[in-house]
């Protein structure tokens, strides 16, 4: 992970250039090209802004693009919502690159938050900015099986998925691993400098060639709904939903709630997992 949030918006847009084919925006592709996607004069035609301006952004350099100018980045580039926050998050990083140092405490989960997530019927887990699981209810680590038993800091939602063994207990676990690596790509941009973020992506890029290739890609995702699928030891495959609900505060944790559609079968699979564990 670069240090420099200029670089980061430069390997951003960078990423995204070379993704669009002229035919995409409507040019001609012309002869043989030697770049694969636009080439940065044409992205700056499109985005009205001067390809010298342009090519500066993706070199990294100095330049304090304005809201107008992103948003027709991100038109021309034809960005999802997600994308267009994510842009404006790394140049409003980028304006200010010398931070002043900070202190960072720890994530906590409050006591209030614990009891919540112990009335809880359905599976639950507090996880923080970072995708680190620190807290669930029974039947949430019904779900997690072994990983509960990890020490604290090995206790990461992508670390879980990155394990090898994970392609038997989760049947899409590639596409998860892109999820989440997209929804830890939109928190680093958030706080840039934080250690964890810093040791977190530093250790799984060494650990792990797919994580690397992923993060490369700059995708992001918002940290908000998505899907599980799970084949769980004792009750079969499970296909369900999860919302996350920020905990009041400053940004940080989040209550992670699995739930399946009422009177479907992973319904059922999950009240037979809750009476195997005694949970009412």
């Amino acid at each position: 992970m670069s240090d420099d949030p200029r670089r980061e918006l430069a390997e951003f847009l960078r990423t995204r250039r070379t993704r669009l084919r002229p035919e995409d925006v409507g040019l001609e592709p012309g002869p043989r090209r030697r770049v694969a996607g636009l080439r940065r004069e044409e992205l700056a035609l499109l985005a009205g802004v001067s390809s010298d301006y342009y090519q500066r952004m993706e070199q990294g350099r100095d330049v304090r693009p304005s809201e107008q100018v992103l948003d027709a980045l991100a038109r021309a580039l034809d960005f999802s919502a997600e994308e267009t926050r994510h842009l404006h998050s790394l140049a409003a990083a980028a304006r200010n690159p010398a931070r002043p140092p900070r202190s960072y405490e720890p994530e906590e989960v409050p006591d209030t938050t614990l009891r919540l997530l112990h009335g809880m019927t359905a599976p639950a887990l507090v996880v923080g900015r970072f995708l680190d699981v620190l807290a669930w209810n029974p039947l949430g680590g019904a779900l997690l099986g072994d990983f509960t038993r990890q020490p604290q800091k090995e206790r990461n939602m992508l670390a879980l998925f990155l394990h090898p063994q994970a392609d038997r207990t989760c049947p899409n676990r590639a596409a998860t691993v892109a999820e989440l690596i997209g929804m830890l790509r939109t928190q680093v941009a958030a706080d840039p400098g934080n250690p964890r973020a810093i040791e977190l992506v530093g250790e799984l890029a060494v650990r792990s060639d797919e994580f690397a290739a992923l993060w490369a890609l700059h995708d992001v995702e918002e940290p908000t709904r998505g899907q599980m699928r799970l084949n769980h030891p004792r009750v079969g495959e499970l296909n369900l939903d999860w919302d996350a609900y920020p905990i009041p505060g400053n940004p940080g944790p989040a209550l992670m709630v699995c739930t399946a559609a009422e009177g479907s079968l992973d319904a059922e699979r999950l009240q037979l997992l809750a009476g195997l564990l005694d949970v009412h």
